[in-house]
């Protein structure tokens, strides 16, 4: 599993999961709000799933 989510994709991530979880738990947006844990997971870890499928890359690393 190598690396394809950069440094500004990372953190976009980061906060709008974090938002979303924040909202969900205090009842703001509802349940849906949950989902949040997705795209925090995939900041955290710096792997999406998805981007390989759409041939994406954001991670500024060459490939070797």
């Amino acid at each position: 599993m190598k690396l394809n989510v950069g440094g500004i994709d990372r953190i976009l991530r980061i906060v709008g999961g974090v938002a979303l979880i924040g909202l969900a738990a205090t009842g703001t947006v509802g349940v849906w709000g949950w989902i949040g844990v997705v795209p925090l997971a995939t900041g955290l870890v710096g792997f999406c799933p998805v981007y390989p499928l759409l041939g994406l890359n954001t991670c500024p690393m060459k490939k070797a």
